[in-house]
């Protein structure tokens, strides 16, 4: 029988994958279990497997006493110089019970515990794996719905795609393959609990890790990725090697590469922008496809004033602001987008502002003569009008988009359905 529990062990543990240990705990577990359904609940029974030589033995510890009160936790001196000839008042033997002849309920109820000491091992093996894999993609079919929930069948375990985590844009089919980005893993009495996403920004970045070896490599560094639920995205790329164009590497020849993560978005519009160290040069890209003018930086507030051209200015901002806000999320920085006359404007009216203790300004085709030279009027006047034509704040940037980049790409792929 003890021959038998070890091959049954060692065939749930090749087949499986659950370490013996764990079995042979079960076992012993499953034991103790069946012998307490016989000799009641002691708490000094023992069960003890020994997987070299297959021997399973139960024993109940008993202290040696000159009269015996409980027979079941206690023996005579004699009774106890049987199975130890030097034992003596005061001793704990462990005395072995025949294990044998459990009866029909017992040997079910070690059956059972058996049983469970295997699941909670798969799942623990289930779990661990799963857990290590967070922010990974994982391919699963869908197995069925659950109030707007997808269950996803991954072959060892089921994941869940909760409705928040799904795009609108998306519809999926029960049978269909789903790749999506493992968000969670989580531990529940069911078993490990993986909660996975089709709208987390990771999903853009593992599918062109994918998609492109460069990135792989480390060549190119994916620096961030933003997306909203309505169908477009932007990535911020870098390369480490000068001789290769990031944009270009992501895009891939004839633009293979990022129309095969279009494909998988089901359409979304990716933005892919090149990353900079500078953070004015890093909001101009990240405004793409607009075009910037100037930018001036206040780096107290951690806020830039963006200034486009005028017909540049709702490809800026962007449908319902969509543009500007993926930016500012890319970037984290505060984005305060203006027209160049309207910025423009706003710098006339400051100067008027100003000006209005020295008199009229003078109008463009006007020479200035309200005041002497060298005065302190003149000195103003002189200032403002530099403000005027160049602009003025806490930093002033050329942050017009890299000339290198190749425009015909536009760096907008995919179109929304």
């Amino acid at each position: 029988m003890n021959q038998e529990i070890l091959r049954i062990i060692e065939q749930i543990s090749r087949e499986k994958g659950i370490e013996k240990g764990i079995l042979l705990a079960g076992v012993e577990a499953a034991v103790l279990s069946a012998a307490k359904r016989r000799y009641g609940p002691i708490e000094s029974l023992h069960a003890h497997f020994n997987p070299q030589t297959g021997t399973l033995e139960l024993t109940i510890a008993k202290t040696v006493v000159a009269e015996v009160k409980d027979d079941k936790t206690e023996m005579l001196l004699e009774q106890a110089r049987a199975f130890d000839p030097e034992a003596k008042i005061g001793d704990v033997l462990q005395i072995p019970l025949e294990i044998e002849g459990f009866g029909r309920i017992a040997a079910q109820t070690a059956k059972q515990v058996i049983i469970q000491k295997v699941r909670e091992a798969e799942r623990d093996i289930v779990y661990q794996e799963y857990k290590g894999r967070e922010g990974e993609l994982v391919n699963g079919v869908v197995q069925r719905f659950e109030k707007g929930d997808i269950i996803l069948d991954l072959g060892k375990t089921e994941a869940l795609l909760p409705r928040k985590e799904q795009s609108s844009r998306e519809t999926f089919q029960r049978g269909e393959r789903v790749r999506a980005y493992i968000l969670e893993v989580r531990k529940s009495a069911s078993g490990p609990q993986i909660i996975v996403s089709r709208t987390h920004p990771g999903l853009v970045e593992r599918l062109f890790e994918m998609e492109v070896p460069e990135i792989y490599e480390g060549i190119i560094e994916i620096k961030g990725a933003v997306r909203e639920p309505n169908g477009r995205a932007k990535i911020a790329v870098y390369s480490r090697d000068r001789a290769v164009d990031p944009i270009g590497a992501c895009v891939g020849m004839r633009g293979v590469r990022v129309q095969a993560v279009v494909q998988e978005l089901r359409g979304e519009k990716i933005d892919i922008v090149q990353w900079s160290e500078d953070p004015a040069t890093f909001v101009a890209n990240a405004l793409s496809p607009a075009k910037i003018y100037k930018i001036n930086v206040a780096p107290e507030g951690h806020a830039m004033e963006v200034i486009v051209e005028d017909d540049q200015l709702s490809l800026a901002i962007g449908k319902k602001g969509q543009n500007v806000r993926l930016a500012a999320k890319l970037t984290k920085w505060r984005i305060d987008i203006k027209s160049r006359s309207e910025y423009e404007q706003g710098l006339r009216t400051t100067a008027e502002g100003a000006l209005a203790g020295f008199g009229t300004i003078p109008r463009p085709a006007e020479k200035v003569a309200a005041t002497e030279p060298g005065s302190a009027a003149s000195a103003v006047e002189a200032e403002l009008a530099e403000t005027i034509e160049h602009g003025s704040g806490d930093r002033v940037v050329d942050a017009t988009v890299d000339d290198n980049i190749d425009e015909a790409d536009g760096h907008e792929y995919g179109e929304a359905r």
